[in-house]
């Protein structure tokens, strides 16, 4: 059996360059391992560090003419390339299964299979009936791996396989859902040597030099009704309604582990610039601790970059954990701030961000390691958003006083609590998920309408992100920090002269939001 898994041509946000996008997708190679251990013959294909457009994809899949084409989308923006992929594997290898995977289509297959119901999807977005036969349903390792050797066999059973939906004679069915692999250390190592991976991380400037993406745990301890981040790897379950029930569960790897991968991505790919995808990373003290001797023992030279949550940071400064991944090479951390108010986080299904605890965690950071890259990530255009609640994320912003403070429309993810309201009151009335970007306002709240959030946002970002700040980090004594002020100064400049050609305002939201199409995208 032939197995190709693809990341299609996409379209980048503008205020990232290609260098900036092409980072290594970690999905590809940890689900194709499995394939390869079991004698599966499997094929990679990610065609953004390729630059292989549409034209080429094509014609890549009808000579490699895979029995099974899979592709797999997290983020709501990208699903109609994922969806034309589909279409053309329809087209180009009628024979093949189509397989889709992700955070997407996990929270919505029932959509994408054909089972739509009207309150599923907002207005515009439509989905693709006959191009995507199956759908794995959250983590996709031993799924992904079962299905396919089922799909194998001259008379395929699917209802055998644990954590997929399908078509079946017109019917859309799902099966149990797959339970989550508990010690992650069992799986094997990722196939990077099936993917360009020189080829990722090339920018002079932004998590350089060789930057590349990681990650040792999986879910997430919290639930937070914004975030879909979580949902993936949740545990699931069937109420006695029928429905999947999610409970957020996060899992690790061992730290011995966790540095077996840094070592072959740094002495076998020359990487030095870590980008952890974790969506927690520093949530175990057992871990943090053991890792960061393990990298000071290396005396691997490596910079690297984490989400980490604020109590957790916290907390290891107390025990002395933090100044030791300080020493083993942290250099960039974010955190996601998000309200002001503590009643807000508590509505957002984040209570343990109340009292502070982001102010002190920010804090620590800026007095005991100036060294480094602090960003916090703020929400705004919230249900209760006012013009006095946004002045209060501007004065926090302000007191933090943190290298980039970036200020995000709340959006309605599919698979959140959020999603599921905004879709019942009818909040989003003309949305299309190609808008999911995390930059277009989608929906007003009570006491303001979506052009006066952008409006907001631009005023905000006029406030934080100016010359000013440009040259004061760029003039900075760190090597890391001068280096991400000028990929700031680059990409700003390059925004600026694109804004002229277009006659639009480069920090605008509202006015320019659209994803840029690569030279290469359709050839």
């Amino acid at each position: 059996m032939r197995v190709l898994l693809v990341q299609p041509p996409r379209r980048y946000w503008p205020y990232v360059s290609e260098g900036d996008n092409f980072m290594l997708p970690q999905a590809l190679p940890a689900l194709a391992a499995p394939l390869r251990e079991a004698g599966v013959e499997v094929a990679l294909l990610d065609c953004m560090p390729l630059k292989i457009g549409w034209r080429s994809l094509a014609d890549f899949v009808r000579e490699f003419d895979p029995q099974v084409v899979a592709c797999g989308e997290n983020h709501a923006l990208y699903a109609s390339e994922a969806l034309r992929f589909f279409k053309m594997c329809k087209e180009v290898v009628p024979a093949a299964y189509t397989v889709a995977g992700g955070a997407h289509f996990s929270n919505l297959w029932r959509h994408y299979l054909g089972g739509k119901r009207p309150e599923d999807v907002p207005g515009k977005t439509a989905a693709a009936p006959g191009c995507l036969d199956i759908v794995v349903i959250g983590e996709g390792e031993q799924t992904f791996l079962e299905l396919c050797l089922e799909l194998s066999k001259a008379s395929p059973d699917l209802g055998k396989v644990d954590g997929i939906a399908y078509r079946v004679e017109g019917q859309v069915v799902q099966n149990d859902p797959r339970k989550l692999i508990q010690d992650l250390d069992s799986l094997p190592l990722p196939a990077y040597d099936l993917l360009p991976v020189h080829l990722y991380g090339r920018s002079r400037f932004l998590f350089s030099p060789g930057g590349t993406t990681i990650h040792h745990s999986r879910g997430c301890t919290s639930g937070c009704s914004f975030c879909a981040w979580w949902t993936t790897m949740a545990h699931r379950g069937r109420g006695a309604d029928g429905k999947t029930r999610l409970l957020p569960h996060w899992r690790t790897k061992s730290p011995a582990r966790a540095m077996e991968e840094v070592e072959l991505l740094h002495d076998r790919y020359g990487k030095r610039s870590l980008v952890w995808v974790d969506a927690s990373w520093n949530l175990d003290p057992r871990f943090n601790d053991s890792f960061a001797e393990m990298l000071l023992r290396s005396r691997m030279k490596l910079d690297w970059f984490a989400f980490m949550r604020a109590d957790c940071l916290v907390r290891d400064e107390e025990s002395g954990i933090l100044e030791k991944l300080v020493r083993a090479g942290l250099s960039h951390v974010c955190i996601g701030v998000e309200r002001a108010e503590d009643k807000q986080l508590q509505a957002m299904d984040k209570p343990f961000y109340s009292g502070g605890v982001a102010e002190r965690a920010v804090g620590i950071l800026r007095r005991r390691y100036p060294g480094v890259f602090v960003q916090t990530t703020f929400i705004v255009g919230v249900r209760d958003e006012t013009r006095e609640s946004l002045r209060r994320q501007a004065e926090l912003a302000q007191r933090l006083d943190v290298d980039f403070p970036a200020f995000h429309p709340i959006t309605p993810v599919p698979g959140t609590r959020l999603y599921q309201r905004a879709i019942e009151e009818g909040w989003l009335k003309d949305a299309d998920f190609d808008d999911f970007d995390w930059l277009t306002p989608l929906v007003d709240s009570r006491f303001l309408t979506r052009d006066e959030i952008a409006d907001a946002l631009y005023e905000l970002n006029k406030i934080f992100v100016n010359p000013r700040w440009l040259i004061r980090g760029m003039l900075s004594p760190v090597r890391y920090r001068r280096a991400m002020y000028t990929w700031f100064a680059i990409v700003s400049a390059r925004m600026a002269l694109d804004s002229l050609r277009m006659r639009l305002d480069p920090f605008k939201v509202r006015s320019y939001q659209r994803l840029v199409t690569p030279p290469w995208y359709e050839t």
